[in-house]
């Protein structure tokens, strides 16, 4: 399986959780009953217990060391670690709001040739990665369905997170929705729907704290894994249409260094690609070339992350060489 089909397989897998996590009281905030709700039970730190006198010090002692100390040491620990060692592992593989960017970001390149209302130029319509999408108007229609049904969906399932969410979903089907209720699934559609039109790529790059956590964990990371660009072979871009940069969901350019990519969700769809624009060189000259751009980490990341400091680190030459079972001693 293809990296972009995993992808969309992790993606659509956490996408499917986020929606059905509340009404199968996987994971939610119940407001009325003030406590987590964990795999269908409740999970309270038994302080009104404690105050009534129901348990003793020792009870609460424990419930505050493993519901909340153990389960939060794991959660920011975990992702310090895969931050530290990945980047935005999560932002590019599991993200329900990545997810919807990508989707918009598709179907506004098909009803405009842009993947932004930002953007200044429109993208080729052919390009040298092979990829071919001429822009038509008809699918600005379907992108205002798209963001006005992935708008209402995230209003509604964040009121679930909150709320109980039987209650949420049969007042809507009876079209009953208390007052507050009715405000609040209307207030965050028009700013969702505000958002995925035109601010989707600054919440993901300014907006978003988790996303900023791990990107602030990578950068002090020299050796975590990192798109990286054999400079040596960089006269071969000169025939390229930037196919790697238009690739990109975050409008980023892949070829810089790491402070530039500060964002980088760890998608890889820059690398492959510049893979495919590799290959259909290749049919046309005979000859076997390699992608110019790679995910490279511990010795073999520091070309690009150590550059931002004006630095020229000694990178192992087989780096950027075929895939084989020695690239991890190489790079170490």
């Amino acid at each position: 399986m293809e990296t972009q089909q995993k992808r969309l397989v992790w993606r659509s897998a956490f996408f499917l959780l986020f929606v059905l996590a509340p009404p199968l009281d996987l994971f939610r905030f119940d407001l009325i009953q003030n406590h987590f709700i964990f795999l269908r039970h409740p999970w309270t730190l038994g302080i009104s217990e404690f105050q009534t006198g129901e348990i003793g010090s020792v009870e609460i002692a424990l419930n505050m060391l493993l519901r909340f100390f153990v389960p939060l040491g794991i959660i920011v620990g975990g992702g310090v670690f895969i931050s530290w060692k990945w980047g935005r592992l999560y932002c590019g593989w599991l993200c329900p709001h990545f997810s919807v960017v990508e989707t918009i970001n598709a179907l506004m390149r098909r009803a405009s040739g842009k993947l932004s209302f930002w953007d200044r130029k429109t993208l080729p319509e052919h390009q040298s990665d092979g990829k071919d999408i001429k822009p038509n108007a008809g699918w600005w229609f379907i992108v205002a369905i798209a963001v006005l049904g992935f708008s209402f969906m995230w209003a509604v399932v964040l009121l679930t997170y909150l709320l109980p969410p039987k209650e949420i979903y049969s007042n809507l089907l009876n079209a009953s929705l208390t007052r507050n209720q009715f405000i609040f699934i209307s207030v965050a559609t028009l700013l969702l729907m505000i958002e995925f039109t035109l601010a989707r790529h600054l919440f993901c790059r300014f907006g978003c704290a988790i996303g900023i956590f791990q990107s602030l964990v990578w950068m002090g990371n020299k050796k975590a894994m990192v798109v990286s660009f054999d400079r040596k072979r960089a006269k071969e871009c000169l025939s390229c249409d930037n196919s790697c940069e238009h690739a990109c969901p975050m409008r980023l350019k892949p070829r810089s260094t790491k402070r530039h990519m500060f964002t980088c969700t760890q998608c890889m769809q820059c690398v492959e690609a510049c893979e495919r624009v590799q290959s259909i060189s290749s049919q046309t000259t005979g000859l076997e070339s390699l992608s110019l751009l790679k995910m490279l980490e511990d010795q073999c990341a520091l070309d690009t992350s150590a550059r931002d400091f004006g630095q020229k680190p000694d990178v192992p030459a087989c780096c950027y060489g075929p895939e084989n079972k020695d690239r991890k001693s190489c790079a170490k």
